[in-house]
């Protein structure tokens, strides 16, 4: 049976009103746990109040930030999944999801032509929202996650030595850091995302991927590399910043780390700051037109991470 177009655009409008309105239960409880530990007064008064928005939020069913980013998504197809119209079908769908968001919930009518500035007013133009794409074997359900992207600064990119090894970026990590958060220009407590090896773009990818589609706490399956990923939170949280440039204690929730083989003279490294105002909401669509809500993004499965089918 085919995935029929009216649930995907049905489930794509739901995502974002669920993204814009309630954090994920890992965001809201990392939230608490910062606030909690934070020493210093004023970092913990920005962290009091960020929990009471939430709350109103909630309440009054409203966005929990006023900017509500650039709206993105990520859709992984299962290789046996039959869509409706197929892929095309499956990306109009989500443009007029996203038109009807913007309208109705109200997403704010972020995205503008990059030269004229005009602004379209529904979210939607050129290339955008942006579709990010995995395929899964033995599936036959599709899994769209909306990222609500906020973040105007925060992120960088550093071809590296090989013999720069960890030790090049971790002083990349944190020129990085220390850049961004001195001049308040991201909104904490931030995910941190890495993006290692790859080409270019591919390493700048799967850095944000780590930083929006991984649980807060959830460590990396290679012990290596989840053992990075503890080094690299301490290290954010000792520099001393806390929220918006102020001093504290809580720096960041998490750190997560995300590796792609690479040129073997080449080290690629890409970093994000995921904003404290964590907006994502995932669901699946099953073949039989069932939807599902997740409670997390099912995004890094083996196959993703290795490509390889499993015998």
């Amino acid at each position: 049976m085919a995935i029929l177009l009216k649930y995907i655009e049905d489930v794509a409008f739901e995502l974002n009103r669920q993204a814009a309105i309630y954090l994920p239960g890992d965001v809201k409880a990392a939230l608490r746990s910062a606030y909690e530990r934070e020493t210093n007064e004023i970092s913990k008064l920005s962290l009091r109040m960020a929990l009471e928005n939430l709350v109103i939020a909630e309440e009054r069913q409203i966005p929990v930030s006023g900017d509500t980013g650039l709206v993105r998504y990520y859709l992984k197809v299962g290789n046996e999944a039959t869509i409706e119209g197929g892929i095309v079908g499956l990306e109009q769908s989500i443009r007029r999801a996203t038109e009807r968001a913007t309208r109705e919930i109200p997403l704010r009518a972020n995205t503008v032509h990059p030269l004229t500035r005009q602004n379209t007013v529904t979210n939607v133009g050129f290339r955008t929202p942006c579709l990010d794409y995995a395929f899964e074997p033995n599936l036959d359900s599709i899994e769209i996650t909306v990222v609500q992207k906020g973040g105007i600064f925060g992120t960088d990119y550093r071809m590296l030595m090989p013999s720069e090894s960890v030790d090049g970026i971790r002083s990349f990590f944190l020129d990085t850091v220390c850049e961004f958060n001195r001049r308040g220009l991201v909104c904490g407590p931030v995910v941190i995302g890495i993006g290692i090896g790859g080409t270019k773009d591919q390493c700048m990818r799967i850095g944000k991927e780590a930083a929006v589609l991984r649980l807060i706490g959830e460590r990396h399956p290679d012990p290596e590399v989840a053992e990075r990923e503890l080094e690299f939170l301490k290290l954010a949280n000792d520099i001393g910043f806390g929220i918006m440039g102020t001093n504290g204690d809580i720096l960041a929730t998490d750190v997560h780390v995300e590796l792609a083989h690479t040129a073997v003279n080449t080290l690629p490294v890409a970093i994000h700051h995921q904003d404290g105002p964590f907006r994502r909401a995932s669901a699946r669509i099953t073949r039989d037109n069932e939807v599902e809500k997740l409670a997390a993004p099912n995004w890094f499965t083996p196959y993703l991470r290795e490509g390889l089918v499993k015998e």
